[in-house]
């Protein structure tokens, strides 16, 4: 165990019939070095440490926390994990069609068994992976998941690591990849020790959470190796074909070799030994494609990353909203630009940032590169009050917004129910300690109190209080829904089996992409010989003709195809 700080450490054992109040026995560990010498613990035991006689912590590298993010560890031996996904093949994430949930709130009861009751309805969508967003442990109950404190185990409320294991093997028996979502830029507030075994951050840079993840200070050796073993982990031991890796540019590494492409590096290498698609998906706010350039070419070699220009321009073009990082995307060329480009910020000022942002794409990096979505946990939750769009807009707006995105060059996401143009709200939920809560729920509130929400909700609008237990209950999808919205749902089925079976739609080449806005409200996307068309305005918009695959209202077929007013057609 790498455990440069203390002066002594002790094994604390608590045996498999442990429980909360019974004594551990305490054993003494030998040091040699930074590291002090283990023994091997049966599965499920009870341990944890103590550090120069202090109380007990939980172990690092802790593969199962039952009992809390502060309480003991428990021995969890993966070999024990019983898979029947022999013949699955993998899933390669590139041009996939993705699905993100968050697993407390996607159905009622909230844990992985529950959710694997709902994978053949997105098996049957047409899903080509699942994205989950982060299981590590993170403080009380309920929570997104991005204040984890553990880079190793699972949140115990969703199921644990034999939880996820079985969940990922039922995404494989029904053909699905699973992509986890991880956060190494940071580990949240509560239960956070890492730091007292080794010098796990570092005040030579900052980040929006404070003092940096250490990856390039005195000590950092230990900590990248932890990171890169964790990740490799996921793949090797719990079977996970794709890991999206949060806000990387918070990854501060000023090292010889980034962090990043000493991942991809691995990464790669264990594709190869396990002779299946392994895929590296950065969520990036740099627009730079270094990030998915070869580490070869001195990138950083991720195989994908977020674009959340398209999103932006996307929400911008069917809400009208252009307050806060919208300001520029009010722009009316900006989605042809993104359409073509993945970033509007290329090197252009983003009035945002009060900076020039961004870098070209290269033609030679093609659309598959890049997930986009018009919906995701961030874009919805962040939102004052987690409304969606679909609350704002027109049915053919919601399909329309969705459409672009399926049909476009990139690699399309859709968040949980969407795929039925669902109503439920996502808010931002948390389940701190009486101490932290009150602050979580404070500093919420005078997040949104002046950034121009009262334009979009009224003056008396109210930010729902992410500690309620209401809060995280109006998040959870209403499956009743998707029964009053068979049509709809049938209509983004035929969507995705367009995009899969047409090639001019399946083609990730932004240069044969062109779109165009006839007049405000009417929008035509050309793909290659085939062309998306959603009129949204109050006047008819009439194309040239060709074969429609698809229609959303009232479409009018001749020597010419015309789309009355809230109507979208796929033609070629």
């Amino acid at each position: 165990m790498w455990a440069p700080k203390p002066t002594t450490l002790d094994l604390l054992i608590g045996g498999p019939d442990w429980s909360p109040g019974d004594d551990f026995e305490r054993r003494p560990l030998t040091r040699e070095g930074e590291y002090w010498h283990v023994p091997v613990l049966p599965h499920g035991t009870a341990y944890g440490f103590s550090i120069d006689g202090g109380p007990m912590l939980p172990d690092p590298r802790s593969a199962e926390q039952p009992w809390g993010v502060h309480g003991p560890s428990r021995v969890f031996d993966t070999s024990t994990l019983s898979w029947s996904d022999g013949d699955f093949d993998g899933v390669d994430a590139r041009g996939a069609v993705l699905y993100e949930m968050h697993i407390g709130t996607f159905t009622a009861e909230g844990t992985f068994a529950s959710a694997i009751e709902r994978l053949d309805h997105l098996a049957e969508l047409g899903v080509d992976m699942v994205e989950i967003m982060p299981v590590a442990p993170f403080p009380g109950e309920r929570g997104w998941g991005y204040d984890g404190v553990s880079w190793t185990a699972v949140h115990e409320a969703y199921g644990g690591p034999q939880g996820l294991a079985k969940f990922v093997d039922a995404c494989h028996r029904r053909g699905l990849g699973v992509c986890l979502d991880v956060v190494h830029n940071h580990l949240g507030p509560d239960g956070n020790y890492l730091d007292q075994f080794a010098p796990y951050f570092t005040d030579r840079h900052e980040t929006p959470w404070g003092t940096a993840i250490n990856l390039d200070d005195e000590g950092s050796e230990g900590v990248r190796e932890h990171i890169l073993s964790s990740a490799l982990r996921w793949f090797e031991e719990f079977h996970i074909d794709a890991l999206r890796l949060d806000a990387i540019h918070a990854l501060i590494d000023d090292s010889p070799v980034h962090i990043l492409a000493e991942l991809a590096d691995a990464t790669r290498a264990l594709s190869g030994e396990l002779g299946r698609p392994l895929t590296l998906i950065a969520e990036s706010d740099l627009n730079d494609p270094a990030v998915i350039s070869p580490t070869d070419e001195d990138g950083w070699g991720m195989d994908m990353q977020w674009a959340d220009d398209v999103h932006h321009a996307l929400h911008a073009a069917f809400t009208g909203e252009t307050h806060g990082y919208y300001v520029d995307f009010g722009d009316e060329n900006a989605l042809a630009k993104v359409f073509r480009g993945a970033f509007y910020h290329d090197g252009s000022e983003s009035t945002f940032r009060g900076a020039p942002w961004g870098t070209p794409v290269p033609d030679s990096i093609d659309g598959h590169a890049f997930v986009v979505y018009d919906q995701n946990h961030d874009q919805v939750g962040n939102r004052a009050q987690g409304d969606r769009p679909s609350e704002h807009l027109s049915e053919v707006e919601s399909l329309g917004s969705l459409a672009l995105v399926i049909l476009s060059p990139f690699t399309p996401m859709l968040f949980q129910g969407q795929e039925w143009n669902t109503k439920s709200r996502f808010a931002f939920f948390t389940d701190h300690s009486e101490e932290l809560g009150p602050l979580v729920s404070q500093g919420r509130l005078s997040e949104f109190g002046a950034h121009g929400w009262e334009e979009i909700y009224g003056p008396d609008f109210v930010v729902p209080d992410p500690q309620a237990i209401e809060t995280f209950e109006g998040s959870k999808l209403d499956w009743d829904e998707k029964a009053n919205n068979g049509d709809i749902l049938e209509f983004v089925k035929h969507l995705i089996q367009i995009r899969k079976g047409e090639p001019s739609f399946a083609s990730p080449d932004r240069l044969a992409t062109r779109l165009e806005r006839p007049a405000p409200g009417q929008y035509i996307l050309h793909r290659d010989t085939a062309r998306l068309v959603i009129n949204t305005s109050d006047e008819k918009l009439t194309v040239p003709a060709g074969e429609v695959l698809l229609t959303r209202g009232s479409v009018d077929q001749g020597d010419s195809i015309t789309l009355e007013p809230e109507s979208v057609a796929v033609i070629r």
